[in-house]
């Protein structure tokens, strides 16, 4: 199971999230955390992730139409392990500081 933290920047996003919005983001992670676990490299279509092209090293993966989530990879905190760190949700506007 890959670990993750969150920034608090990403906690104050979240808390200004609807619950509807909120469940959709678990259920896009559950879907995450599968493609991780997969451990092909690759994640489904369906999040369209991408690396954000304004900051190197930072991706972006859809929760919903218009609902976003930036995460970068952090240092191994499990041998063999996937670390997550969750920087910011919400709309495109993220995408301006992610």
């Amino acid at each position: 199971m890959p670990t993750y933290e969150a920034t608090p920047r990403f906690t104050a996003d979240l808390d200004r999230l609807t619950p509807a919005q909120r469940r959709r983001f678990r259920q896009a992670v559950a879907a995450f955390v599968y493609d991780l676990r997969a451990g092909r490299g690759r994640f489904r279509a369906g999040l369209r992730v991408k690396g954000v092209r304004s900051a190197p090293g930072v991706f972006e993966l859809t929760w919903d139409g218009n609902g976003r989530a930036t995460w970068s990879y952090g240092r191994a905190q499990i041998a063999g392990e996937q670390h997550v760190i969750w920087r910011r949700i919400g709309s495109h506007e993220i995408l301006v500081r992610p």
